[in-house]
C-alpha cells in the first residue's frame, strides 16, 4: 500500500505482536533530574524505602528510576492484551469536515477498556506489583470514577481487595461508575467519609461536604496505614503511573509511522497528568532531543486552574497533609475544587514531570469552562457518533479551536490528541448541559504555601 493510500485509512491499527513490551521513562531523557520528593517534617529528600510502606517496593523502585525502558512483565502484558491493546489510531474525517479545516486530527482510542477509560494501563501494572509482593488490600480515591473502576476491575483479576474514597460530588454525579465498582466487588465510600478520622472531622464541619481528590487521597492514605496488608495506589500524578501510561504514546508513534505522518501538535486533557502524559512522552521525547518542533498542549477547566494560574513550587499531594512534598505546579492544597462535572480534574496540583516541562517550556497549557467543552462534545457527537467523557472534552475543544485556527491560515498540521474516556457514564452532565443548566464556576482563592527547602538527606 501506497503512502498516499494509507493516509486516506480512517482507523489505524497494530498488530498484537506490535505492542510495546517496555514503558518509557522520560526521566532517562530530561536534561536536568526532578527535584525530589521531602519530607515535609524535616523539609529534606525523603528515603525512598519510607514510601514502600505505602506502595508496592517495585512501584517506588520505578518511581526514582532513571531506565530509559522498563519491561512490562509477561502477566501484565497478557492482560492488556485482553483489554484488547493495541488500541487504534482514529482519523475524525467527518469533524474536519463539519469544521471546513485543512488540518488532520486523529484520536487516540483509549475509551474500548473494559472500564471505557485509559486508567487501566497503570491499574492493571499496579495490582499485579502488589499481588506479586504479597499485598492483599488496595486502597486508592477516584474523581470521576475512571481511575476507581479500572483498579476495582484490577483488583478483580488478580485476586486483590479493593476500597475506593470516591469524592462526593461525583458519588452523586456518576452512580454508574460506583455501580460498576461495586460490581468487580470493590467496596465504595462517598469523601469525605465517616470511615476515616479526617473525613469525620470534615462531615461535622459540612454534612455535605462535595469532596475533593486530595480529601479522597488524605482518607485512602489513613485507611492503608491501618493494615499490613494493605498499600494505597494512585491513579496519577506519581512517575510511575506516568510511565505506566506511555503505552499509550509509544504506540501512537508506531502507527504514525505506518501512515508516514507526525503531529505537529500533541494535546490531552490533565487533571493529574497521567494520560496526557501516557500518549505525549514518547513523542516528547523527540522534542527533548531536538528531533522536533511539535508543540504540546495540556487542557484543563478554568474553574480549577492548577497549571494556567498556579506556582510552581513544593506542596502536599492531599488536604490533610500526609504525602511527601512534591515539586509540581499547584494552587495549593487547601483549594476549594467547585464541583464540575469533569471530577478527573478536580485537582489542586499537577503531576512533577508535566510541571518540570511547563516550567521549562516544553509544553503549555489551556484552560476551558463547562459549557465550551460541552459544546465540542455535541459537535463531535453529532459528526463522529463519539461521546466524549468532560474530562476528554476540555482537549476536544483545544482541538476544535486549532482545526479553526487551520482554517484561516490553511496550514495542514497534524493534531493528535488523547481520547481518554467516553462519556456513556457522564449523561446526566450532558442533559444539564442540554437544559442549559450547566454552571460555569469561577475560580476560587488560590493560596499557596511556602516551604523552605533544605538540602541534603
Amino acid at each position: 500500500m501506497t503512502s498516499n493510500n494509507k493516509m486516506k485509512e480512517h482507523i489505524i491499527t497494530l498488530s498484537a505482536e506490535e505492542t510495546p513490551t517496555s514503558w518509557y521513562n522520560i526521566q532517562a531523557d530530561l536534561p536536568e533530574s526532578l527535584s525530589p520528593p521531602l519530607d515535609s517534617t524535616t523539609l529534606k529528600p525523603i528515603n525512598p524505602q519510607l514510601l514502600e510502606r505505602i506502595f508496592a517496593k517495585e512501584l517506588v523502585r520505578q518511581e526514582i528510576s532513571a531506565e530509559r525502558y522498563i519491561k512490562v512483565p509477561e502477566e501484565v502484558f497478557d492482560a492488556y492484551l485482553r483489554l484488547p491493546r493495541p488500541t487504534p489510531l482514529y482519523r475524525a474525517k467527518r469533524l474536519e469536515k463539519y469544521l471546513k479545516t485543512p488540518a488532520r486530527i486523529y484520536f487516540k482510542c483509549e475509551h474500548f477498556s473494559p472500564t471505557g477509560s485509559h486508567k487501566t494501563n497503570t491499574a492493571i501494572a499496579q495490582a499485579y506489583y502488589n499481588k506479586k509482593q504479597g499485598i492483599n488490600r488496595l486502597v486508592t480515591e477516584t474523581g470521576a470514577g475512571q481511575w476507581g473502576t479500572a483498579l476495582a476491575f484490577s483488583c478483580a483479576i488478580f485476586g486483590l481487595k479493593c476500597r475506593i474514597y470516591m469524592v462526593r460530588a461525583s458519588f452523586q454525579q456518576k452512580p454508574g461508575r460506583r455501580i460498576i465498582a461495586q460490581v468487580y466487588g470493590a467496596e465504595m465510600f462517598p469523601s469525605p467519609s465517616d470511615q476515616t478520622n479526617f473525613g469525620r472531622k470534615l462531615l461535622k464541619e459540612n454534612s455535605n461536604h462535595p469532596g475533593t481528590l486530595g480529601i479522597a487521597i488524605s482518607e485512602a492514605i489513613e485507611d492503608t496505614l491501618t493494615s499490613e496488608d494493605t498499600r494505597y495506589s494512585l491513579g496519577s500524578v506519581l512517575n510511575h503511573v506516568l510511565l505506566h501510561q506511555t503505552i499509550i504514546g509509544l504506540e501512537a508513534k508506531k502507527q504514525f509511522e505506518l501512515i508516514d505522518a507526525y503531529p505537529d501538535v500533541v494535546c490531552g486533557c490533565i487533571g493529574g497528568g497521567s494520560n496526557y502524559a501516557g500518549f505525549g512522552f514518547p513523542f516528547m521525547m523527540d522534542k527533548l532531543k531536538g528531533k522536533t518542533d511539535t508543540e504540546f498542549v495540556a487542557c484543563e477547566s478554568k474553574a480549577v486552574p492548577h497549571t494556567t494560574r498556579g506556582v510552581y513550587t513544593y506542596d502536599f499531594g492531599d488536604t490533610a497533609e500526609t504525602t511527601p512534598l512534591l515539586k509540581m505546579l499547584t494552587i495549593g492544597h487547601g483549594y476549594a475544587c467547585p464541583p464540575i462535572h469533569a471530577g478527573g480534574l478536580r485537582y489542586h496540583g499537577m503531576a512533577p514531570l508535566i510541571s518540570y516541562l511547563i516550567n521549562k517550556g516544553y509544553m503549555r497549557s489551556v484552560a476551558y469552562s463547562q459549557t465550551e467543552i460541552f459544546e465540542a462534545a455535541k459537535m463531535l457527537a453529532q459528526t463522529e457518533g463519539l461521546i466524549a467523557a468532560p474530562e476528554t472534552a476540555h482537549s476536544l475543544k483545544y482541538v476544535v479551536d486549532e482545526a479553526l485556527k487551520c482554517k484561516k491560515t490553511g496550514e495542514e498540521k497534524v493534531i493528535a490528541m488523547n481520547y481518554s474516556g467516553h462519556g456513556l457514564l457522564d449523561l446526566t452532565a450532558y442533559e444539564q448541559f442540554l437544559a442549559n443548566k450547566l454552571v460555569n464556576y469561577e475560580p476560587q482563592k488560590i493560596k499557596v504555601p511556602a516551604f523552605q527547602v533544605k538540602k541534603g538527606g
